[in-house]
């Protein structure tokens, strides 16, 4: 298979042309709002946030997460209910996670592609009540197993790819089944792209999307998430650095996302957010694909955190954060501020 890096048109870079002060002063076009406005290079809308969400069992539930001020699992009626106003704010996207109940929970996570799952529900009571709303479903394991990790494991603990691949196609059929527009495996197992397209394609759905966790790497940023879905005590002090990228690590990003294209991917995904903004640039730049970027939960817990100790504005930074992320190339960024971050910009009139 030849590599999509290699076959990328490499686009020559401008020479900058010498600017001599005073005949250029830069400062002019800062001097004044309109200016600033006409001249900026990147804009930031509700069009470029997709908002995570998790999902309880029951009615009428709600919880806060802790670790994430503001951030509330809700039920499916509460889910639904809520969505209206994400609708109205324009989002055009929410990802589910759902919050798998200990009982519900196997050592195979085969309760992740029950086509009465929590899940599965969500999916068809947001897309039926709300059908232009797109909905994402989150393709991984770990919230099913009584491990948590994202795969089937063998008696040493280690995660095993392709039997892992198997479960996981069965996953994403399932959500395609109840209505998701996409479908985005999490779990960095090799070769699972192509065989979730090649099942897509097989029962019909083929315009059910793939975005792909391209560059998803072992970091300490997803401690708050794994609270909120209840994965963080079956993992105990387990990692997954066997499967997730190395922080150390640029060049296979590249790689990891030229596969996942190559195997049917319509999107690419790199998470974390600001810790990995080089990774984004490069993937944006190189491949030219649609690019989204996973502000996670231990980004939004410490801004929160640094807002509600009076250390930072807390609206100033979101909105900055979120435009680093758009000026780093992604065209979508899934972010807990996005209902925050949406209602802003209405009162702002943008």
């Amino acid at each position: 298979m030849v590599s999509i890096v290699n076959r990328v048109r490499r686009l020559p870079v401008p020479s900058l042309t010498p600017r001599v002060f005073p005949a250029t002063r830069l400062r002019r076009n800062r001097a004044s709002a309109f200016s600033r406005r006409l001249v900026r290079e990147h804009q930031l809308t509700p069009d470029n946030l997709i908002y995570p969400v998790f999902v309880l069992e029951g009615e009428g539930q709600r919880e806060p997460v802790a670790s994430m001020p503001g951030v509330e699992r809700l039920s499916i009626d509460l889910l639904v209910e809520a969505a209206a106003e994400w609708v109205a704010l324009g989002i055009p996207a929410v990802a589910l996670f759902p919050v798998v109940p200990a009982e519900k929970k196997n050592l195979s996570g085969s309760g992740a592609w029950d086509s009465d799952g929590l899940a599965q529900r969500a999916v068809r009571a947001l897309k039926q009540a709300h059908p232009a709303l797109g909905v994402i479903t989150d393709v991984a394991l770990d919230p099913f197993t009584t491990h948590g990790q994202d795969g089937i494991i063998d008696n040493d603990g280690y995660v095993l790819n392709d039997v892992t691949v198997e479960a996981l196609v069965n996953q994403a059929l399932s959500h395609a089944d109840a209505g998701a527009d996409v479908v985005a495996p999490s779990d960095m197992m090799d070769g699972r792209v192509a065989a979730i397209r090649e099942a897509l394609e097989s029962a019909g759905h083929v315009n059910t999307r793939i975005l792909a966790y391209s560059a998803k790497y072992a970091s300490s940023y997803y401690g708050p998430f794994r609270d909120a879905v209840g994965s963080a005590a079956n993992l105990g002090k387990a990692d997954k650095a066997t499967y997730q990228m190395d922080p150390a690590n640029s060049d296979e990003a590249l790689h990891e996302a030229a596969m996942d294209l190559a195997e049917g991917a319509d999107m690419v995904m790199i998470k974390p957010g600001m810790p990995y903004l080089d990774i984004v640039r490069r993937v944006k730049t190189e491949l030219q694909v649609p690019t989204f970027v996973y502000q996670v939960s231990g980004e939004y817990a410490m801004h929160m955190a640094a807002a509600q100790n009076g250390w930072l504005d807390g609206d100033a930074v979101m909105m900055e954060s979120l435009m680093a992320m758009r000026r780093a190339g992604a065209d979508g960024i899934l972010t807990y501020f996005a209902v925050r971050a949406a209602r802003l910009m209405r009162a702002r009139g943008y």
